[in-house]
């Protein structure tokens, strides 16, 4: 009977479930979709309930549909959403929706800490507080439902939550942990200044493990509800851009991940945490042990090129729609786009900014305008990559994957903007596999994260910068680095002012 392990994806629209073997190959594949709820603008919420339900279907589709044999299922692990919020009473019991990490609701609560605590802060978690944190979150839910929270005695992360449920057992593993910033990064320990200056005890925050530690067995009665085996091994797992970056094998110090999804993230792997970015970029615990990444998020990466075809051409293939950039060129023309279309997080941390074109031409053509977009979001990255420039951080080869992997065209554009060899994996799993290759190594078929992971990837081609166009593409770089500061306070007027038309 061949072994396997359960990678669990837990993401905002849907959980899903991969049965992988020991030689990385995903054997079959469940996933389930659940709703978002959106009680009022900027609100993110969804039941917990949801998770468990769907991740459950799933695995019994898995079991029942594809055939997986539960004796078979040695190790089960997860990836999950970020930063969201799920409080919970002394029997354990969700006091309230979950508050996701794409929640904007913050805002006061944010610059409470940065009053409190200003650069203290940042020494501390290596990160600025912002809406999405898990931090902010609390803070609100103490100032806004005060009975709530007087009720709570403890919290997870959505996927940490997951486990719960599975296992009986509540820790919050270290990636998940350092995306709350209640967490010191250094230490690895949940930070006693914080909880001081907010007045949150001790007790309400859950121990701490790794990501290839075991959190315990199948419960008995999750075995009678999933049809898994109370032997069936459950270990920590990873928030999803660690599991991300670990399926993608980056493990390596030369190497970053440009990951295009909803939003996009520039990842890198820190062998480390004596590097200090001073919260310009993101600064977690890896769920490899003693490991770290630093990220940059451009918040509407792939969604700025779905916006565009949803509004004008939604009945457009999607691969021919990026395909017909070729017939523009490099710069589209002098049409330059910004990506800004639901603000933007690195490097400006600015919610109210919002996307533009300049330069607009009647000769322009549509070629030109996807070419700008496709263009557009990977300055956003370049932009990600002069910061870890200024503070003379050195790399040479570019992982892609997600949307921005899909088109050659785009992919050479990466090379050319990044002047970096851009790889593509051959076998893209993202968060998923991240999520197998922990069990794998928790349960002792691996020595490391690193070795598994180098196992279960497979790279592609590389796409090289063409100097011509690295030239090129650097002065029209320069021209994008002055849209924001020249067009902030305009657009944020005009935000305003369309605030005020809503009422």
């Amino acid at each position: 009977m061949e072994e396997l392990v359960l990678g669990v994806d837990l993401g905002t629209s849907a959980v899903k479930v991969s049965a992988v073997n020991r030689q990385g190959k995903i054997i079959a594949q469940r996933s389930f979709d659940y709703p978002l709820s959106q009680p009022q603008p900027g609100f993110s919420e969804q039941n917990p309930e949801d998770w468990v339900n769907g991740t459950t279907v799933a695995i019994v589709e898995l079991i029942l549909k594809d055939g997986i044999a539960v004796d078979a299922i040695k190790g089960i692990s997860y990836s999950g959403q970020m930063h969201g919020l799920v409080l919970l009473d002394h029997n354990r019991q969700v006091l309230r929706p979950a508050i996701l990490w794409n929640d904007t609701r913050t805002s006061q609560q944010t610059q409470e800490i940065a009053d409190q605590m200003g650069d203290d802060f940042i020494e501390i978690t290596r990160n600025r507080a912002l809406e999405g944190f898990t931090l902010p979150k609390i803070l609100w839910v103490k100032e806004n439902e005060p009975q709530i929270f007087a009720a709570a005695e403890t919290f997870v992360t959505p996927k940490d939550y997951l486990r719960y449920r599975m296992t009986g057992q509540l820790a919050m593993e270290i990636s998940d942990a350092a995306g709350t910033v209640m967490l010191d990064v250094e230490k690895g320990q949940w930070s006693t200044a914080i909880q001081q200056v907010f007045e949150l005890p001790a007790s309400f925050f859950p121990p701490i493990i790794q990501g290839i530690q075991s959190a315990g067995h199948i419960t008995e009665s999750y075995a009678l509800f999933s049809g898994l085996s109370t032997a069936t091994e459950v270990f920590g797992g990873a928030a999803d851009n660690a599991a991300g970056a670990i399926g993608s094998a980056i493990l390596k110090p030369n190497m970053v991940w440009s990951s295009i999804g909803t939003s996009g993230v520039v990842l890198k792997y820190e062998t480390n945490a004596d590097v200090n970015y001073h919260g310009k970029i993101h600064f977690f615990n890896h769920a490899i042990p003693n490991k770290y990444y630093s990220m940059g998020v451009t918040l509407a990466a792939g969604h700025s090129l779905n916006w565009f075809k949803q509004r004008f051409a939604p009945d457009e293939d999607f691969t021919e729609l990026v395909a017909s950039a070729e017939q523009s060129t490099i710069g589209a023309h002098g049409l330059l786009f910004t990506p800004y279309i639901v603000g933007e997080r690195t490097p400006y941390a600015d919610g109210d900014i919002r996307g533009s074109w300049l330069g607009i031409d009647s000769m322009h053509q549509r070629a030109d305008f996807v070419r700008s977009v496709l263009e557009g979001i990977i300055f956003s990255f370049k932009d990600i990559f002069a910061i870890y420039e200024d503070a003379g951080v050195e790399f040479d080869t570019v992982i892609a994957s997600g949307g921005g992997a899909k088109s050659a065209l785009w992919l050479q554009i990466q090379a050319d903007i990044f002047n970096k060899k851009v790889i593509v994996l051959e076998n893209e799993q993202g968060p998923g596999m991240g999520a197998a290759i922990l069990a794998a190594v928790g349960l002792g078929w691996f020595e490391s994260v690193e070795q598994a992971a180098q196992e279960f990837a497979s790279f592609g081609q590389v796409y090289e910068p063409k100097a011509e166009n690295v030239e090129k593409y650097a002065q029209v770089y320069q021209i994008y680095r002055q849209v924001y500061p020249q067009t902030v306070e305009i657009s944020h007027q005009l935000l305003a002012y369309r605030r005020q038309e809503q009422g």
